[in-house]
C-alpha cells in the first residue's frame, strides 16, 4: 500500500512540475492591439452646397420704409472655408440667389420684383462638436425690378451697395455632409431711378435651409 501511495505523490509532483514549466514558456498569442478611436470631427475645410426658402420684406420709396410688402420664394447655392480653432470656427462664405420676390400690383403705386440678389459674408461660430451655431454679416447685391403704372415708367437695375446679417445652426452629419438653417436680413438700399424723380430699394428677410458638402 505504501508503495502505491509514494507512487501516486510522485506522478503529483510530475505534473505540478510540467504545469509550472509550461507557465513560464512564452505566450503564442499575438501582441496586443491597440484601441482604434475615430478622429475628432474639425470645421475646417472648403465647402459647397445648395440651399432653398422663403423671403418676405418691404419696397421703400424716397426714404419712406414699407410702402409696400414683398415675398416669395428664394434658391441658390453657397461656397466657403472655415477654419476651426479650438470651438471657434471662423469663416467667409459667397452665395447667389434665384428669386421671386414681388411686391405684386400695390394698388398701383410703385411695383418692385428682385430676380436674384447675393452676398459675401464672414461668419463667426461656435462648435460643440458636430454641432454649431454662428452669426454672420457682410456684403449684398441684386438687382431691383421698379414699375410705376401711374407714371407709365419702368426700370431694371443693380443694387451693388446693400448689406447681409443673420445668423444660423447647423450639423455634420458625418464628415462630409453638412446641414442647417439660417436667417438673413438683406437691404439692398434705394437706388435713384432715372426719368422717374424717386429713390426705390427693397429690405426683405430670408429663411432658408442649407445642404453642403465639404471636402
Amino acid at each position: 500500500m505504501k508503495k502505491y501511495l509514494l507512487s501516486g505523490v510522485a506522478a503529483l509532483g510530475l505534473l505540478a512540475a510540467g504545469a509550472a514549466s509550461a507557465a513560464d514558456l512564452p505566450s503564442r498569442k499575438g501582441p496586443v492591439v491597440a484601441p482604434v478611436y475615430a478622429p475628432v470631427f474639425t470645421w475646417t475645410g472648403l465647402y459647397v452646397g445648395v440651399n432653398a426658402g422663403y423671403g418676405f420684406g418691404n419696397v421703400n420709396a424716397n426714404g419712406f420704409a414699407n410702402v409696400g410688402d414683398l415675398d416669395g420664394f428664394i434658391g441658390g447655392g453657397q461656397i466657403g472655408y472655415n477654419y476651426q480653432i479650438g470651438q471657434l470656427v471662423l469663416g467667409a462664405e459667397a452665395d447667389f440667389q434665384g428669386a421671386d420676390l414681388s411686391s405684386g400690383s400695390n394698388l398701383g403705386l410703385v411695383n418692385v420684383k428682385t430676380e436674384y440678389f447675393g452676398t459675401v459674408r464672414a461668419r463667426a461660430g461656435f462648435a460643440f462638436d458636430r454641432f454649431m451655431v454662428y452669426a454672420t454679416g457682410g456684403w449684398a447685391y441684386g438687382n431691383v425690378k421698379t414699375a410705376i403704372p401711374a407714371l407709365a415708367f419702368s426700370s431694371d437695375r443693380t443694387h451693388t451697395g446693400g448689406f447681409a446679417v443673420g445668423g444660423g445652426v447647423e450639423y455634420a452629419f458625418t464628415n462630409n455632409i453638412i446641414a442647417g438653417v439660417e436667417y438673413l436680413y438683406v437691404d439692398l438700399g434705394e437706388k435713384n431711378i432715372a426719368g422717374a424723380g424717386t429713390k426705390v430699394g427693397t429690405d426683405f428677410s430670408v429663411v432658408r435651409a442649407r445642404l453642403s458638402y465639404k471636402f
